[in-house]
């Protein structure tokens, strides 16, 4: 008879496709995205050295905060599926690999960021430690890490910003917000849709910490302040930073999207729904930044 049993399939892999996961290379170069658009939404003209200085030294800072994640979550990567077959809980990396290359990456990019400026190096160094101190730490306790969690998940936008101007300001803040507020119904659609993962490796990211009505209406009122927050440059009170009407009706349709799918989900409380949800803000924070760039080029 043969064995039907089924047994965990590891895929062997290469160190360079362990190094990808292990600093989650798909979520850093969106996250250089979002700081390169913060860049040209402030610049007058284009230096392409702190362009490339703040696209590498973006994805070093991020690439650290996520290994020095896995090093702290390594048991908890093992008792669920998505994660299980990362580079540290099949052995593929030991510890010590894996902080040697959270290390460096940290004082190389905090360098490189300090290359630009002082201020772009404190928003690096904050963000790594609030992502590995504070949130990290508090996906085990309290869905409220979610909240903690987006705070340095809101900085890349504003890091641009900062790395064009040397100075904080409305115009970064309202960035800081942007995606401040994008976070909520992004990160509640994943918790969502892993919901039962997370409850095996002991956390529970959802508001309400169960799949509810009370979680999507947290999720709807997010969303109202992110379309709110998107389209408050067209009232011209944010300093250097505005857009036409134009633009601000195309992002509120945008964020209809979102809007539309939250209720959706109220309605049948669905995975598929939660899914459509998560994609629909992917698309969002994307295209808002495109289209803020567009706008700022037809000034």
């Amino acid at each position: 008879m043969p064995n039907t049993d089924k047994k965990l399939v590891i895929n062997k892999g290469t160190f360079l496709s362990d190094f990808k996961q292990l600093t989650k290379f798909g979520l850093s170069l969106s996250v250089v995205f979002s700081a390169i658009a913060g860049y040209l939404l402030a610049a007058d003209t284009i230096n392409y050295t702190i362009v490339t200085l703040l696209a590498v030294g973006g994805y070093l800072m991020v690439g650290a905060s996520n290994a020095f994640n896995q090093i702290i979550e390594i048991e908890a990567d093992k008792l669920m599926q998505r994660t299980m077959n990362r580079p540290l809980p099949t052995g593929r990396y030991n510890t010590n690999t894996a902080m040697i290359i959270a290390v460096v990456f940290t004082i190389l990019g905090l360098y490189i960021l300090y290359t630009i400026n002082e201020k772009s190096a404190l928003l690096g160094a904050v963000s790594i430690f609030l992502y590995t101190c504070a949130y990290t730490p508090l996906k085990g306790v309290t869905p409220l890490a979610v909240f903690v969690g987006a705070f340095p998940g809101a900085i890349p936008f504003m890091l641009g910003w900062v790395a064009a101007t040397d100075r904080f300001g409305i115009e970064a803040g309202i960035f800081f917000m942007i995606q401040f507020f994008w976070q909520f119904p992004h990160f509640w659609a994943i918790g969502w849709l892993g919901h039962d993962e997370y409850l095996k490796a002991g956390y529970n990211l959802l508001p309400t910490g169960k799949r509810d009505r009370k979680t999507v209406i947290q999720i709807l009122l997010y969303t109202i302040l992110l379309i709110f927050v998107s389209i408050i440059p067209v009232f011209k009170l944010t300093g250097e930073f505005y857009i036409y009407p134009i633009t601000a009706v195309i992002i509120f349709m945008s964020g209809a999207v979102i809007f539309y799918y939250g209720i959706q989900l109220y309605k049948n409380l669905t995975k598929q729904t939660a899914k459509k949800l998560m994609l629909a803000s992917v698309f969002y924070i994307t295209a808002i930044q495109i289209i803020y760039i567009i706008d700022k080029f037809l000034h």
